[in-house]
């Protein structure tokens, strides 16, 4: 977890943001949003929305009620105490990426996912110092049937780490069979109810629909007090306006409309103003993720979700490069910094992803964590006190001296953060110099064949091996 020391970066003044407020309040009552779940819509209807067919029609009041309901900072409980989060304030919580259906290692190539690369992501993110919330859908293991992936899936995030999970948004079912086998690690149905213990992403469908896995998923772990992201996905120029304040306004609109419905099954049940959304190169047709002007759409997000006074959701290690290259290095840090920077509490996609969403590397995820101790280090920002403004020794090396032998630079030799990935040598032709991907591909190795599974209870295990087993019938 970074906590952010230094201020905020806003690109919006308030008279811009209470523009796309009033946007978007227009949007809500004039135009209303497609709510496929006939128990969604009546839902929203008994709490004063108008209907018509799949179209729901959203007051100001409504809005207003669901922020005022919804907690400004929640914690997250994980397995380890130690590991517990708190969501917003000045934190900002990390997870993996999230939802790659190929995987890509430096001498195999780029391939589907198997429920293997599965377990090996979750050991990087155990290994990591820095990843968080872990599960969900890491990557798509496309081996294992989909009756019982999210339950394998949890299963190997409580296996391999003891930090914080992440639950299924597969529709009510396996929202609803996450939540029971979080009772089955966490000791009981009372406890999951009392502590947030999983963090589901909820997508809306761009432009201006919720469908009804979504939504039922939404109402099942919100009924239970389990902390959902609201995100968006929309694109803009295909399923969104092509410029970015529309693009925000329409988002804006369906990320406030699952904040609604959450408070309405239960108010005060802790949720996540999110975005996924993306810039489309309208020259080809593909996300272009790696462009400043992603960086731009998260920062609003960001600032608009301060506007509300709600956590939020957004940015990540993203890139649109094939490999792990240059490219992935120079967008990932742009994207990653600037999403810190913008104030997100939580950030999904923060180790690991190539090719916009698309494809999950093991080497990536070695060469997103440094950037993530990169940007924690600086967010950390300067200590200024009496040993650190270093008067004395300052007059007592004087003009034209050095300080190598000083007692105070022995003292604070190891404030410099050491790398994990990069080097920090000078060149030797003699010498072999493997480039970064190299590295990280034997570093990643060598965590997997060495790692150690944190202690689980034995009969905690059998009861979710049983667990799973069962949703075969």
């Amino acid at each position: 977890m970074i906590k952010r020391e230094l201020i905020n970066n806003n690109i919006f003044t308030e008279g811009q943001l209470d523009k796309i407020h009033n946007a978007t309040i227009e949007i809500l009552k004039e135009n209303g949003i497609e709510i496929l779940s006939e128990d969604a819509r009546n839902l929203l209807a008994q709490n004063g929305a108008e209907i018509k067919d799949e179209q729901v029609y959203i007051s100001e009041k409504m809005i207003e009620e669901a922020i005022e309901s919804a907690p400004k900072k929640f914690t997250m409980y994980a397995r380890n105490p130690d590991n517990n989060v708190t969501i917003g304030g000045k934190n900002t919580v990390l997870s993996p990426g999230y939802g790659a259906p190929f995987v890509m290692d430096y001498e195999k190539g780029r391939r589907r996912a198997l429920y293997e690369d599965y377990v090996k992501f979750t050991k990087l993110a155990g290994y990591s110092n820095f990843m968080d919330v872990v599960g969900g859908v890491l990557v798509e293991p496309t081996d294992v049937d989909d009756e019982i992936r999210h339950g394998k899936m949890l299963k190997a995030a409580v296996k391999y780490t003891d930090k914080c999970l992440m639950g299924s948004a597969m529709g009510a079912k396996k929202a609803k069979e996450s939540i029971e086998m979080a009772s089955i690690v966490y000791g009981g149905m009372d406890y999951v109810k009392e502590h947030p213990v999983l963090l589901t992403l909820i997508n809306t469908n761009s432009p201006l629909q919720i469908d009804s896995r979504m939504s039922d998923a939404l109402v099942v772990h919100s009924k239970h007090n389990q902390p959902i992201v609201v995100a968006s996905l929309s694109m803009t120029g295909t399923t969104a306006p092509t410029t970015i304040a529309g693009a925000l306004v329409q988002q804006n609109a369906e990320i406030l409309t699952g904040i609604i419905l959450s408070q309405m099954v239960n108010p005060g049940a802790p949720v996540i103003y999110g975005s996924a959304s993306s810039v489309v190169d309208l020259k080809t047709g593909n996300l272009a993720i790696g462009n400043p002007e992603t960086a731009k759409m998260f920062n609003g997000t960001a600032q608009i979700a301060r506007y509300y006074g709600l956590p939020s959701r957004g940015g990540g290690a993203l890139t649109d490069s094939l490999k792990p290259d240059a490219q992935a290095g120079y967008e990932s840090m742009m994207n990653f910094m600037s999403a810190v920077k913008s104030g997100f509490n939580f950030i999904l996609h923060s180790a690991g992803l190539l090719e916009n969403y698309m494809t999950m590397s093991f080497e990536k995820f070695l060469i997103d964590d440094e950037i993530v101790g990169i940007v924690d280090n600086y967010e950390a920002g300067i200590k200024v006190n009496e040993d650190e403004l270093a008067k004395e020794v300052i007059k007592h090396v004087g003009s034209s001296g050095n300080f190598i032998a000083e007692q105070h630079t022995y003292d604070h030799m190891r404030d410099l953060r050491e790398p994990i990935l990069s080097m920090k040598e000078r060149y030797f032709s003699n010498k072999d110099q493997p480039d970064t991907a190299e590295r990280a591909n034997k570093m990643y190795k060598e965590i997997i064949e060495n790692y150690e599974c944190p202690p689980l209870d034995e009969k905690i295990e059998e009861k979710l091996d049983k667990y799973i087993e069962n949703l075969k019938d």
